[in-house]
């Protein structure tokens, strides 16, 4: 009779828990490296099983639909197309707790019923209201791609006519604060130089925020053409000195910022936070590297994730179909991967493996910036131009890619250029212990006080 009760109660509350309604939406938290994303899942039922909408709700207003959902007695799992993220966690009556995951890394979240506020991290050198400035929330029009870029225009004064500068975010969608890592360095600079007269236009990148457009659709010669449409904006407005409008671009920006300023005439300086001046392949490779080396990787590791990722990204290079490539790398990453047991340990792994590769590397952006050539662009600049760098630079290497800019200009003749390299400032332009970016989120400093002051007097010197 013990036997039958046993198996009487399993089959009871295996009844229960399928009769909980998993059904409407749901709303989490989930932190990697120092973020804090709400995720919110819409839950539908179909009349086989489920489906599910994810909500990144804080980095877009698009949904993600999955591609397969399913509720196993109390265990709920969802994926997205080709596995590359997904999610699995315990049904309970208010709750469910499990586990997200992305690029092969695992991250704790739980979903309830309740809504959540966005989290506010705050900064020591973020400005506290009111301002001693003049700010005004903006939109002006890419016509060439249709888009509508959103942003926010800060002015010394309401009246008056200024300096300006357009900051140009990184790879990445990213908002006009330029958020990552629980900083907003964007807002820090934008607030410092207003402070001190000069103007400044900073804006939600293309499909991200309060901006039109798609921004997994772009390359970089499109974020390029927003630039343009804000240097165009600029000049409609009267509080603006047109003939000191300058372009403050980091990472990626610092690779838009000498494109733009090469073909435009009314770009009257630059400013480059941790560009890159050698091939994209090499800096992936030699980030790859640092990174995983900081983070404590093995030799042997790092020399066999090199020379894969070299394969593949000579492969993305030369592709022309983003849907071949795609089936290119799945076969060659799967071969390797079965063949390295260092590399992945589990037979399981190797699905995730190849889809983490596929999403980070097989699109549109990524065949662009491998047939970038940054050295090109800034011999073409005739501007004032001022290229800092951190030392401690684990993403764009400051010993590669400082020389090559340096000879870029020696070349071209342009004798009003400035390199500054910083001991020991990392990517973010943070004082730093070892560079890596998993620091970022650890460190109160958004930016270094020595950069904000040394961007400040140089363009204020220049206009002398």
């Amino acid at each position: 009779m013990k036997t039958v009760f046993i198996l009487l109660l399993m089959f009871l509350i295996t009844l229960q828990l399928n009769g909980q309604n998993i059904t409407g939406e749901w709303y989490g938290l989930l932190a990697p490296q120092g973020e804090a994303l709400r995720i919110t899942l819409d839950v539908e039922q179909t009349k086989r099983s489920y489906k599910t909408t994810l909500y990144s709700i804080d980095q877009t207003s698009e949904g993600f639909e999955m591609k397969r959902t399913k509720l196993k007695d109390s265990t709920y799992t969802t994926k997205a197309f080709l596995g590359l993220f997904g999610y699995s966690g315990i049904l309970s009556e208010d709750s469910i707790k499990g586990t997200f995951k992305q690029f092969g890394m695992e991250f704790p979240l739980v979903f309830t019923r309740n809504e959540i506020e966005k989290p506010v991290f705050k900064r020591a050198q973020e400005p506290v209201l009111p301002l001693p400035y003049y700010t005004e929330d903006i939109k002006f029009a890419n016509n060439s791609d249709r888009d509508t870029l959103a942003g926010t225009l800060s002015l010394p004064d309401k009246e008056g006519k200024y300096p300006v500068v357009i900051l140009i975010s990184g790879s990445g969608p990213q908002n006009r604060d330029e958020e990552l890592a629980r900083h907003k360095p964007f807002l820090v600079l934008s607030d410092y130089l207003t402070r001190k007269g000069i103007a400044v236009l900073r804006y939600d990148d293309r499909g991200f925020g309060e901006s039109t457009g798609c921004h997994e659709c772009a390359t970089t010669a499109d974020f390029a053409s927003d630039v343009k449409a804000a240097i165009e904006y600029l000049k409609s407005r009267n509080e603006i000195d047109i003939d000191n409008i300058g372009l403050i671009g980091h990472s990626e920006g610092g690779m838009i910022a000498p494109m733009v300023a090469s073909e435009n005439s009314d770009v009257g300086f630059i400013v480059t936070l941790a560009a890159p001046g050698v091939s994209l392949k090499e800096i992936i490779l030699k980030q790859n590297e640092l990174i995983s080396r900081a983070e404590g990787e093995s030799e042997e590791k790092i020399a066999m994730d090199r020379s894969i990722t070299e394969k593949a990204l000579n492969m993305i290079a030369a592709a022309e179909d983003v849907d071949v490539l795609e089936k290119q790398l799945s076969k060659y990453l799967k071969k390797e991967a079965r063949k390295n047991k260092e590399l992945i340990k589990k037979e399981s792994d190797v699905k995730e493996y190849v889809n983490s590769y596929l999403l980070e590397y097989a699109n549109i952006w990524m065949i662009y910036a491998l047939n970038y050539n940054a050295a090109k662009y800034f011999e073409k600049v005739q501007c004032p131009s001022l290229i800092l760098n951190g030392a401690k630079d684990l993403q764009v290497d400051s010993e590669d890619n400082l020389p090559v800019i340096e000879k870029a200009f020696q070349d071209s003749g342009n004798k009003e250029v400035k390199i500054i390299e910083y001991p020991n400032l990392n990517h973010l332009f943070q004082e730093c212990n070892t560079g890596s970016p998993s620091e970022y989120s650890s460190i109160e400093e958004t930016i270094s006080p020595t950069v904000l002051d040394d961007i400040k007097t140089w363009i204020k010197s220049i206009m002398d």
